[in-house]
């Protein structure tokens, strides 16, 4: 599970454009808290969210101060109406891709509380970024940009937020954006880790691409200036520029764009070191993608620019832009895996062998373990039981029912992991008293590890699913309901039952046996006000007659057990 990331991985301060077309099927632009659909002057349609997500909408307190429509809308998430976890559900045709995610987040006290919420947002089941009142005052002023790349096993691309205390979870825009399944190195990352963006800096020029210019970047990323992010150490920085075209831009599967490649910086000395230092979380590992292409006129054959690359102080590969690239104005990149870091600065050192060392581009992700999620069946179980119990929005059954597991489960639900340990199943459901109104689903069947049931006292109706009688439930209160019908059959194979609350219904017909061996192997049985014909088990049939209905047969019942030696039988009772 992914360590809690308080990180703002943020693009920009700065108002924003958005990205240009992509290559690939899946281009998501939501305007979060928006009425309608706009098209901007890029002519890059941003869609209304609210067919995606609940919630409630509000508008910054200075729309003036942001010059795009979507930052000047947001969506907040209530606790108390909406429930702690609300979620984005966005459908993609891929059942199996990788996205870049980007959200817009400001607060702008857009609420006139002047209380910077705390919240946390996670992407497929992950945590990936945390919002910890209170925040520095240019993002919550001016807002912030937040990206990350994240595999999709499915045809839903879902990111949700969760409530700290009472705070209510907000958001200003949403992209989703397929890219490349094989783009940085997921062979070898894994589709089971989430690239969480801490820098993606471009060097010797300002911040670019789609979200601060018209130029084009085909996975929608946007670039920062390196300014900020060399150390003080540094003497002498030289800025090289070119307008010629650089081969080996715009290629699969990473479609790094040209302009990335026209511009770096170097050392006007050799006598100097070109040092970053970036800022990360510990205990992560980290992926850095280095960015190289010879520029420079004066250099026109290997073994001329030679430098050596220091990850915090170890010596890891050494560079002949040159040699690597093939020649002159060819773009060539590499990338290194900074381990298990143990501090919350990674310095990375350009160390001049033969001139002096060359930079264009620079990127560094978290490699963030993919949580636990629920197993796929079992999420579309609880998706039916919550429309047919029509589970009211105050308790948050959004998203996963089960992850993050750091987070709550949905309310009233108890998760644990499978006995392989690699997802989560439902053994337990709780919802007793919740003034629900509709039915059980027969999808129950599909929760194949549920031991315990408790509906009681509510207002369910319909008959009760074949389904319910699985052979992991141990404990089952549907007392006080509305329900009509016979008691399934299928309970015959509920060998584990050892509580069965069906009290204060409208149920008829036969009792299965395995109903009445719950109390002859000690369990606890209520079956008062309904109308059942009893058909007692085979072992019983010799010393009485079969009655017909409850209320005349019940003492019969009760001494022929005891008869047979069930001294665990306990009283019937009602679970609160």
């Amino acid at each position: 599970m992914a360590s809690l990331l308080v990180i703002f991985s943020l693009l920009s301060l700065l108002h924003r454009s958005v990205s240009l077309s992509s290559p690939f099927n899946v281009s998501y632009h939501i305007d979060c808290g928006g009425s309608t659909n706009t098209t901007d002057q890029f002519n890059v349609t941003w869609l209304s969210d609210h067919y995606y997500t609940g919630g409630a909408t509000s508008v910054v307190s200075r729309p003036l101060h942001f010059s795009l429509l979507p930052e000047k809308t947001l969506r907040f998430f209530p606790p108390t109406t909406s429930g702690k976890k609300n979620c984005y559900v966005i459908p993609v045709t891929s059942s199996k891709g990788r996205y870049l995610f980007r959200t817009f987040t400001v607060y702008d006290n857009y609420d006139g509380k002047n209380h910077m919420p705390s919240f946390e947002v996670s992407v497929q089941n992950t945590v990936v970024f945390s919002y910890k009142s209170p925040w520095p005052e240019s993002i919550s002023s001016d807002g912030g940009y937040s990206d990350l790349l994240a595999f999709v096993d499915g045809t839903e691309a879902n990111v949700c937020f969760y409530s700290i205390a009472t705070d209510p979870p907000i958001i200003g825009t949403l992209e989703v954006i397929e890219i490349d399944p094989t783009a940085y190195d997921s062979a070898t990352v894994g589709n089971d880790s989430v690239l969480v963006n801490y820098a993606r800096l471009s060097c010797g020029q300002d911040q670019w691409g789609p979200g601060f210019s018209n130029d084009a970047d085909f996975f929608s990323r946007s670039w920062d200036s390196d300014a900020k992010f060399r150390s003080s150490n540094i003497k002498g920085i030289s800025v090289i520029t070119t307008t010629n075209d650089i081969s080996g831009v715009n290629q699969k599967p990473n479609y790094f764009p040209l302009k990335l490649y026209q511009s770096g910086v170097t050392l006007s000395s050799d006598k100097g070191v070109l040092e970053y230092e970036l800022s990360v979380d510990a205990k992560l590992d980290y992926l850095l993608w280095f960015h190289f292409a010879e520029m420079d006129p004066r250099t026109t054959k290997a073994g001329q620019r030679v430098f050596d690359v220091l990850i915090n102080g170890a010596n890891v590969n050494r560079i002949d832009v040159v040699k690597a690239a093939g020649g002159r104005l060819k773009a060539y990149s590499w990338h290194y895996v900074a381990k298990n870091l143990s501090s919350t600065t990674l310095t990375v050192k350009l160390n001049p062998v033969v001139g002096v060392p060359i930079l264009n581009g620079l990127e560094n992700y978290a490699i963030v373990p993919a949580d636990l999620a629920t197993v796929p069946e079992q999420v579309v179980a609880m998706r039916a039981l919550k429309d047919s119990l029509r589970v009211p929005d105050r308790m948050g059954w959004n998203g996963d029912p089960c992850a993050p597991a750091t987070w709550d489960a949905w309310e009233g639900v108890t998760c644990r992991a499978n006995k392989e340990g690699n997802a989560l199943v439902i053994s337990q459901i709780n919802l007793g008293s919740q003034g629900l109104k509709g039915y059980i689903s027969d999808k129950i069947s599909l929760l194949t590890n549920l031991a315990s049931l408790n509906l009681s006292s509510n207002s369910l109706t319909g008959t009760l699913p074949e389904g319910l009688g699985q052979q992991s439930l141990v404990n089952l209160d549907l007392s006080y309901n509305e329900f009509t019908g016979p008691i399934p059959e299928s309970f015959a194979s509920s060998t584990n039952l050892r509580l069965v609350l069906l009290n204060d219904n409208q149920l008829e017909g036969r009792v299965p046996d395995q109903i009445y061996s719950v109390g002859v192997h000690g369990g606890a049985i209520e079956r008062k006000r309904n109308d059942y014909d009893f058909g007692l088990p085979h072992e019983l049939m010799s010393m009485a007659a079969k009655r017909n209905k409850y209320q005349r047969q019940k003492s019969l019942m009760d001494l022929e057990m005891e008869s047979q030696h069930a001294k665990g039988l306990m009283p019937s009772r009602t679970l609160q």
